[in-house]
């Protein structure tokens, strides 16, 4: 694509007379610049592509985008902001590919990973090709790929939904973060279906209050647009028993569908009975009422698969067919996923992170466990202080064994993270133990047959961060080991 014709699409506001190089590609990393690329100057947190400019220039780059003047041998196209220039040229450069999908965002606070693996499995036995953007991977079609972001910036987005368009993928879930929304790397992402999931204190490190977390979020239910296409309908699904959906109902023009347990919703679960090996409940819609057996476990599954079978539902799939895919999900990884090596006693891994999850969690196993209950928990270091010491309230509330270690203490000092969780807990019985291998090892040996032990916080991550140095490490890999340890003593 020429210059020129790339740069038509922020016209008028950037008219531009100068060369008219081909555009072979778009970066905004010098590192993957090569000859023909458009390199777009963007400036971050900690690196400003300013700086890279020339670099980029020596790698191929036959133009820049930026915003100020830059003495260089190639054209210099000056825009008032790179990033929302960034949305709209990729966009264009990758052909619109969200107008060719079917095309599905998630947020919330908790929830958005398993939701949109329900969500996918539907769609999948429903013989349609799928694509999935999230915390854990991207998948297109079979082929799955590492992520960094729970959701990409803009242009990497508009290249994988190019790739999705170009292996046949007609439906695309994604999980949509706040931080995403709130900078822009959603924008020219044609949304047919916004859903939420629910909203707890989280990020409030980024965000500052709980308010503008939450207008955050309604970004994404505004983005849906004004219009009612009856080619391509837009839908808000939403969460009745949550009050923010009330903000994001009135954010949207979007057609409203709503789920719930605890309040009326076109969709709601009733008669709700939980077990140590699943969840049985009957979901009313209109006036029918409906089975489903779930092989998942606890409220917040319920939830999750409302949220999955509402989407389906609106998207032209029976109830009937998205309850018989639904009931043969086993799990989804890191997600209260058992961990089991022969042992008498329940490991549960979790990537509860935040209080409310954490609770949800807990309450759950409270729900089946016939003795103790362990948790293993910690908090992220350069994150939110102020859930630290709510989750040390947690853990000692629902667990008789509550065990504070590391999570990815990142820049901050392991001993100074734990503290701050110490301060919500005076006077209350828990141990600590720094390091996140000896915590998990210690549950572990004190286990007795008819325990639980909860690892709560990184769920399926494989890594934690200890300053700037990433680590192998798998809270299930180090919890089997230690029980195939305490077994080999037995």
């Amino acid at each position: 694509m020429k210059l020129q014709e790339l740069l038509k699409h922020l016209y008028p506001i950037v008219p531009y007379q100068g060369e008219n190089p081909e555009i072979t590609s778009i970066e905004n990393d010098n590192r993957k610049v090569q000859m023909g690329s458009l390199f777009i100057c963007i400036k971050g947190y900690t690196v400003d592509g300013h700086e890279f400019a020339q670099s980029a220039v020596n790698s191929g780059a036959v133009a820049i985008i930026a915003e100020r003047p830059l003495s260089l041998d190639v054209p210099v196209v000056i825009v008032k902001d790179t990033v929302r220039a960034m949305a709209v040229l990729a966009d264009a450069f990758y052909g619109q590919p969200t107008q060719k999908l079917h095309l599905i965002g998630i947020t919330g606070t908790n929830g958005k990973t398993t939701t949109s693996h329900l969500i996918e499995k539907i769609f999948t036995d429903h013989d349609q090709k799928t694509g999935l953007i999230g915390t854990m991977y991207t998948k297109i079609a079979d082929k799955t790929i590492e992520t960094k972001n729970t959701t990409p910036e803009s242009l990497t987005l508009q290249k994988t939904f190019q790739e999705m368009v170009q292996e046949g993928v007609e439906m695309a879930v994604m999980e949509v973060s706040s931080h995403a929304l709130d900078l822009g790397r959603v924008h020219g992402c044609d949304f047919n279906i916004a859903v939420f999931t629910n909203l707890t204190q989280d990020h409030l490190d980024y965000h500052k209050t709980m308010e503008e977390y939450k207008r955050a979020k309604s970004l994404l239910f505004a983005q849906l647009g004004n219009a009612f296409p009856l080619d391509k309908p837009k839908f808000a699904v939403l969460n009745a028993d949550d009050s923010a959906s009330n903000l994001f109902k009135k954010s949207t023009a979007a057609h409203v569908v709503t789920y719930g347990i605890d309040h009326s919703a076109d969709l709601q679960a009733v008669n709700i009975e939980m077990s140590s090996s699943g969840t049985r409940f009957d979901i009313i819609m209109g006036d029918k009422q409906y089975p489903i057996q779930l092989q998942l476990i606890g409220k917040f599954s319920v939830y999750n698969v409302l949220a999955a079978i509402t989407t389906a539902v609106v998207s032209g799939i029976t109830l009937e067919d998205a309850i018989s895919s639904i009931e043969t999900v086993k799990g989804v990884a890191g997600r209260f996923e058992l961990v089991n090596a022969g042992q008498d006693f329940t490991v549960i891994v979790d990537y509860a992170h935040t209080p409310d999850s954490l609770e949800n969690v807990l309450k759950t196993i409270r729900y089946f466990a016939r003795k103790r209950v362990f948790v293993v928990v910690g908090c992220g270091g350069d994150r939110d202080r102020t859930k630290r010491p709510l989750m040390a309230q947690i853990a000692c509330r629902y667990a008789s064994n509550p065990i504070f270690t590391s999570d990815n203490p990142r820049s901050e000092e392991p001993l100074a993270i734990l503290s701050d969780m110490e301060a919500g807990v005076i006077g209350k019985e828990y141990l600590v133990v720094p390091d996140r291998k000896e915590a998990i090892h210690l549950a572990i040996k004190q286990a007795e047959a008819g325990d639980v032990v909860l690892i709560a916080g990184k769920g399926h991550e494989t890594y934690q961060i200890i300053g700037k140095v990433v680590h192998d490490f798998d809270d299930r890999l180090v919890a089997r080991e230690a029980i195939e340890e305490r077994l080999e003593c037995i």
